[in-house]
């Protein structure tokens, strides 16, 4: 649509131009969208057809414009500030200032002038410059990250003065470090008692687009001390950089600051050796690691990615068999099958491979395995054992086991059943053994017998009464009843029978 005749607009400023330039810059509206742009000419009242058509986007054609270039004398060095490109624009191209990266180029004036290179903060210094000499300089901005080298500034020169010897200035500052203890030593020459205070400046301060003069700090404990050496190791963290200096003083007008040093430490830190400890089970030798500073220590084993290196060998009094090496990431390895009553000895080293250090080997660690025992004798050792284990364990267990089922069969299941003439009353079921007993009811039967004498004409007659009794009864029943109701069937009869 951009490109239909209705979307043209006229450049203001860009009409009638007797030139083959315009500056169109004010009709940009935003940086990172393609724009398109065409021209014709116009002699009289004749005018000539469009030319084609030009597609650009202006951050993708934009050069990079000098930066602005200061130069101070003092000292014997060069104090040189850099101002950003388009550091007086309302309107920017390159909105962050802070991702410039500035490369100075430098000179002496001379006939056989050497061009020498170097990467600066916006303030910085140059040192070991020739005293009493013309240097010339000039600086570009570069963005690393989209690969864009800006125009040079335009070349200023300065000439260097006489550097003021001064013996109470700290020299020579240098830095030790391993597993994250850090000190800075350096040197003095005064012979006279000299107190030095340690400062430094965190190294992204020096990115800012500012003077840094008033930002240094003073290290905690190394403030007016005598000594040559200061642990600063407590200012650090786990990122970033940093710079130090040392100011020295003697009385109260006497002072001078030392140069600065530059401290990364990731990179400045060295890697100390591993804690290693032997221990022996079975066939198997193992061999446990301590990080560098210790296992309580985790900076250096999360920030370095460590590996280990480990050496390990037989060391008879007769021969040294050959090293052995094997490459572990965790802090326990394992040696199998070594041999028995011989000794063996171990060395580790820890290495960081993604910052391409390594440690010095720990001390030698030894250890002298057992005397080995016959296999038939191991087998028999544990066949007693596991015997002896049955003989412990499984009676008690079966007792136990018995026990338990004798109590369930006891409570639920019992063995004792009750007589059958108290299991129910009634309809009722008799379910407690332990209350008194009912009384049975009593089968009643009579027995009669017949007996003739010898005249035949005589009959008698017995009556057997038969009670059924309960094995239970207490014999305070009456049997009244039953003897009347006997005696009554008796009549009967004999009035029936005659």
């Amino acid at each position: 649509p951009e490109l239909q005749e209705g979307g043209w607009q006229e450049l203001l400023g860009c009409q009638a131009v007797a030139g083959t330039s315009c500056d169109f810059s004010s009709a940009i509206s935003e940086y990172y969208d393609p724009h398109y742009v065409r021209v014709r000419a116009r002699a009289g009242p004749l005018l000539s057809p469009w030319s084609h058509v030009l597609q650009m986007v202006p951050e993708h054609i934009a050069q990079i414009g000098p930066p602005g270039l200061e130069l101070q004398s003092t000292n014997g060095v060069v104090k040189v500030k850099v101002s950003p490109p388009e550091a007086n624009q309302r309107k920017k191209m390159w909105m962050n200032d802070l991702t410039f990266k500035y490369n100075l180029v430098f000179w002496e004036n001379s006939s056989d002038a050497q061009f020498q290179s170097k990467t600066i903060f916006p303030v910085d210094t140059i040192n070991d410059l020739a005293p009493d000499s013309t240097y010339c300089f000039k600086v570009q901005a570069n963005l690393a990250l989209e690969g864009k080298r800006g125009l040079f500034s335009p070349v200023s020169c300065v000439r260097t003065t006489q550097e003021a010897v001064n013996d109470l200035c700290a020299t020579n500052l240098r830095v030790l470090a391993l597993n994250m203890k850090f000190l800075l030593l350096w040197d003095s020459q005064e012979k006279q008692e000299v107190n030095f205070s340690v400062q430094y400046l965190l190294g992204f301060k020096k990115s800012l687009n500012e003077d840094y003069s008033d930002k240094w700090g003073s290290v905690p404990g190394c403030e007016n001390i005598t000594r040559t050496w200061c642990n600063f190791s407590s200012i650090l963290n786990n990122t970033g950089f940093y710079y130090l200096r040392v100011q020295a003083s003697q009385g109260h007008n006497q002072s001078c600051l030392s140069r600065e040093v530059q401290v990364d430490p990731l990179q400045t830190n060295g890697i100390g050796p591993p804690g290693v400890r032997l221990e022996l089970s079975d066939t198997s030798l193992h061999i446990l690691i301590s990080p560098p500073g210790g296992d309580e220590f985790d900076f250096m084993r999360n920030y370095y990615d460590l590996s280990y290196r480990i050496l390990y060998w037989k060391n008879s009094s007769d021969k040294e068999e050959e090293l052995r090496q094997k490459e572990v990431k965790q802090t326990i390895a394992t040696v199998a099958d070594v041999s028995p009553s011989t000794l063996y000895c171990v060395k580790v080293q820890a290495f960081s491979e993604p910052y391409n250090k390594s440690s010095a080997y720990s001390p030698q660690e030894c250890i002298h395995t057992p005397a080995g025992t016959p296999l038939p004798l191991i087998i028999f050792g544990i066949f007693m054992g596991a015997l002896l284990l049955v003989l412990l364990v499984v009676p008690p267990f079966l007792f136990v086991l018995y026990q338990a089922y004798n109590k369930i069969k006891y409570v639920f299941f019992p063995s004792c059943q009750p007589p059958l003439n108290i299991e129910g009353v009634g309809a009722q079921p008799f379910s407690c053994p332990y209350l008194s007993a009912a009384e049975e009811p009593v089968e009643n039967c009579c027995v009669i017998e017949s007996m003739i004498t010898e005249e035949g004409n005589q009959i008698d007659f017995i009556d057997y009464e038969h009670s059924k009794q309960s094995s239970r009864d207490s014999g305070n029943y009456s049997n009244d009843d039953n003897a009347s109701r006997s005696k009554g069937s008796k009549e009967t009869l004999e009035q029936e029978m005659v």
